[in-house]
């Protein structure tokens, strides 16, 4: 604890309000995020193929909704561990998780995929086993997973349950400012624990469903776990970014200090070590496993353009951001961590393009991920689901407090001091 503890300012201080250059943006993002996302997607579609213009579609929401579901967890573990020091950043994660409402709804198309021609999933062809020479009896305990109605049973399932937890705890958060009812703060936190736990299967369960069925006779136990790494480490990343921007337009400069920076940037660091062991376990176990079933998925992406990017994961998206900001000096600086934060969410995005588009490219004939066509739909379509959804979640800040201003922690998170 430090000595000199930040003194609480009134619930209507300005300082807990949206900042106005950042209310002015709202609708601006909003409407250039769907023309570029519609844009990226068509760019794809009739620029390479429907195959690929599907499957930029779904690596933009998959980015925008990996970082959501991780902020999520964000502010389930707060409550589950009652933590004190996250109080004054917590409310950016609570907007920041909201946003897999909307995000639901922006899967429909995904679902709409579904004709009977392999679109998307190859396993919605109905001749994709006797073309693929798939053993029947195989492809038939396969399919009773893999059918288009019980896979949008399951997608609707896992949505309710992210999006009922998400709405749940932002309406406390947001009641407690109100009321500052200390039982908000006991009810929230005796739902962690089984909230945790529903968390964990819902989002394996997603990243099999929605990533892993790209190639459908592909399997991995770690891959669910894969996918939660580097949405909670993004999530961690874009707390921090956006609580930064927040601090250079007026907001939160005094709660926020180099304190709560150097708590992110070690949560980052630890993170950015996950999720490098991950994916080498991952990696390990099927090369010295050398089982044809396994191995075919990581042969894909060892050929041509994506080997480039394979070799640029390990290099770009865990050496690099393990040796910035491994220091302490590095994490107690604001600006490092937001710019490091970043980088990093740059490079979740070539991540899951690395596991989306090698599926696609099946469909081509020889133009690799697409040619330049490829990558610029890619970039449009997900910078137009960002601008989408900064916008949104923009909105919604502007309509509630930046801080959860009667948190019963709230003046132990305005004291933490790192030992």
């Amino acid at each position: 604890m430090s000595d000199h503890a930040i003194q609480s300012k009134p619930a209507d201080d300005p300082a807990f309000q949206l900042p106005s250059l950042l209310q002015g943006l709202t609708f601006p993002l909003i409407i250039a995020g769907v023309l570029a996302l519609i844009a990226g997607a068509a760019l794809g579609h009739f620029g390479v193929n429907p195959t690929f213009g599907m499957s930029v579609y779904l690596t933009a929401v998959m980015y925008v909704l990996t970082i959501a579901v991780g902020a999520l967890f964000f502010v389930l573990i707060q409550h589950l561990c009652k933590a004190g020091w996250s109080v004054v950043v917590r409310r950016v994660a609570e907007l920041m998780m909201v946003m897999i409402i909307p995000l639901a709804v922006l899967f429909i198309p995904i679902l709409v995929s579904f004709t009977g021609e392999g679109v998307l999933y190859k396993w919605d062809d109905p001749g994709y086993a006797a073309a693929t020479g798939i053993d029947t009896t195989v492809w038939g305990e396969k399919s009773r997973w893999l059918t288009p109605g019980w896979f949008i049973v399951r997608t609707l399932i896992y949505f309710a349950i992210w999006g009922g937890l998400a709405v749940w705890y932002f309406r406390c958060s947001r009641t407690q400012d109100e009321t500052g009812e200390r039982t908000l703060t006991e009810s929230m936190q005796g739902a962690a624990g089984p909230a945790i736990i529903a968390f964990a299967f819902v989002t394996s369960f997603a990243a099999f469903d929605w990533l892993m069925s790209l190639a459908p006779m592909w399997f991995s136990t770690m891959f669910g776990v894969y996918i939660f790494t580097g949405g909670i480490l993004s999530a961690h990343c874009a707390i921090a970014l956006f609580t930064f921007l927040l601090q250079r337009q007026g907001a939160l400069r005094d709660e926020v200090t180099k304190e709560h920076y150097h708590d992110l940037g070690k949560l980052i660091f630890g993170f950015i070590c996950f999720w490098g062991y991950i994916s080498f376990s991952q990696y390990m176990l099927i090369w010295y496993g050398n089982i044809p079933e396994e191995t075919h998925w990581f042969y894909e992406r060892s050929q041509g353009p994506f080997l480039s990017i394979s070799a640029l994961l390990i290099v770009a998206h865990w050496a690099v951001p393990f040796l910035a900001i491994m220091s302490r000096h590095v994490r107690r600086r604001p600006a490092l961590v937001a710019l490091i934060g970043a980088y990093i969410l740059v490079m979740h995005f070539i991540d899951i393009y690395w596991v989306v588009i090698p599926e696609a490219d099946h469909a081509h004939e020889g133009l690799g991920v697409g040619g330049a066509v490829g990558v610029l739909a890619s970039l449009v379509c997900v910078l137009g689901m960002v601008m989408l959804m900064v916008g949104l979640m923009l909105k919604v800040a502007g309509n509630t407090r930046l801080i959860a201003v009667r948190d019963p922690r709230l003046q132990e998170s305005l004291a933490f001091h790192n030992i």
